[in-house]
């Protein structure tokens, strides 16, 4: 471009000023005074700069000087947030994920700098406006910063225990069971891609919280109780792991009611059962009384779900031995109660695919949609040589593929009879693997007494 003079310099408006500083590649223009922008100018084109002072403001021609001023307060001015393209590109830049305390995009700034200059009146058109644009990227931005602290962040490795929430998401205690200001968070992605379970023992990296979050956040999963996780991951999904009929019957105490169930339907690690029966018919107390008895049992992790049932049945069960890992009543949608029923039988899933045992209460299945049932009640299974995992849920009929089916009648409930068995339509498959063939056979006299009875 041709060398201009200052004297053309100063004559010319505030936004042409720009223009050309844009074209001969100067950093920063646009925060320069008109005079120190004059000067930057010269210097890049070969001449010789002038002190600020040496420059008579009569020389500078009213038009100008406004523009300036304008240009100024169009800096200074506080940003506001606007409608249309630009506030998507704010809102775009945001959710990218700047770091916490980062600076408004440098998109919302051209765009109030680009508006000032149109205010103006000034000569410079669109292509103008347009060349600033990848030049005001390029400079070195404000958040640059807080970026540089994230990446020093991500080397920071946690070491801790893994407790899980309710809604599928989890943290790292980094001094357990005690909770801290220390603790990371565990997106539920990562929980079901690494199948972790409370008590795991896990490492790595984490970076800060950003500016809508209270904790740090785990980057990615390293180890796995001082395994890689990779090596983790390679072992052979749940649904692929070989199933038996459950052969180690589970021990309900000394309930009387239960030591009735036991004699009639013996429940095993690996079972699938339903408590199957109409209203009031006693299927939510039976279902209690068996949280009470095996929440104390060594080896053996229980989780309960409460969906579709009474708002007061919540409030007791969350009083009761096991606390709920969900809980909804009959008010909350099936989307919502599917999910609640999916996460605990996921979690139940992830412990015994690493060999333990463990035991999903359900009240009620009747809370979900029939395909949603099945496949949890299907999920229960005795794993050869590995976990078990056993679900128990009420229902008021059998979905079938149960390997026992307690039903409840109702009419021996309303006249006081607890547990009100009914010992034709209750049974067990392949009793004798859980408690021998004399132990089935004492199944078959129990049951004609009770049909005696």
């Amino acid at each position: 471009m041709p060398v201009l003079s200052r004297d053309a310099l100063e004559a010319s408006p505030l936004a042409d000023l720009h223009a050309i500083a844009s074209e001969l590649g100067v950093d920063g223009f646009r925060r320069l005074r008109k005079a120190d922008l004059i000067n930057t100018i010269v210097v890049h084109q070969g001449g010789e700069a002038v002190e600020p002072e040496a420059v008579e403001p009569e020389a500078v021609e009213p038009e100008a000087r406004e523009a300036e001023s304008d240009a100024e307060a169009a800096e200074t001015r506080p940003r506001r947030s606007r409608r249309g393209g630009r506030g998507r590109s704010r809102t775009r830049d945001a959710d990218e994920g700047e770091g916490e305390g980062a600076e408004p995009a440098a998109d919302v700034d051209v765009d109030a700098e680009a508006e000032a200059e149109a205010d103006e009146g000034g000569d410079a058109d669109a292509d103008a406006v347009e060349t600033t644009r990848p030049r005001r990227a390029r400079r070195p931005r404000r958040d640059e910063e807080p970026v540089a602290e994230d990446r020093d962040e991500r080397e920071r490795i946690v070491e801790g225990v893994v407790e899980l929430l309710g809604n599928g998401s989890g943290f790292v205690r980094v001094s357990p069971p005690e909770h801290s200001d220390e603790d990371v968070y565990i997106s539920a992605a990562q929980i079901r891609r690494c199948e972790l379970v409370s008590g795991d023992r896990v490492s790595g990296p984490v970076r800060r919280p950003r500016r809508s979050e209270r904790y740090p956040s785990l980057v990615r999963v390293d180890t796995i109780n001082g395994s890689s996780a990779d090596e983790v991951a390679e072992v052979t999904p749940f649904a692929e792991l070989p199933a038996a009929f459950p052969t180690q019957v589970l021990e309900l105490g000394g309930d009387p009611a239960l030591e009735t169930l036991a004699r009639l339907t013996p429940i095993g690690r690996g079972s699938r059962v339903t408590i199957a029966g109409a209203s009031r018919s006693g299927k939510t107390e039976l279902l209690r009384r068996l949280a009470a008895a095996l929440s104390g049992q060594d080896g053996l992790e229980v989780s309960l779900v409460l969906i579709g049932v009474r708002p007061e049945e919540v409030h007791e069960a969350k009083e009761g031995p096991v606390e709920p890992s969900g809980a909804l009543s009959f008010a909350a949608g099936n989307d919502a109660q599917a999910q609640a029923l999916e996460r605990a039988i996921d979690t139940a899933k992830r412990l015994a695919a690493r060999g333990g045992d463990a035991v999903v209460l359900v009240d009620t299945l009747d809370g979900v949609a029939p395909p949603a049932a099945r496949k949890a009640l299907a999920a229960a299974r005795n794993i050869v040589d590995g976990g078990s995992l056993t679900v128990i849920a009420t229902a008021s009929r059998p979905l079938g593929g149960e390997t026992t089916v307690v039903a409840l009648d109702a009419v021996r409930a309303a006249a006081g009879s607890f547990p009100a068995v009914d010992p034709v339509a209750s049974g067990t498959l392949r009793p004798e693997a859980l408690v021998g063939e004399d132990g089935a056979k004492a199944i078959l006299e129990a049951r004609a007494e009770a049909l005696a009875s």
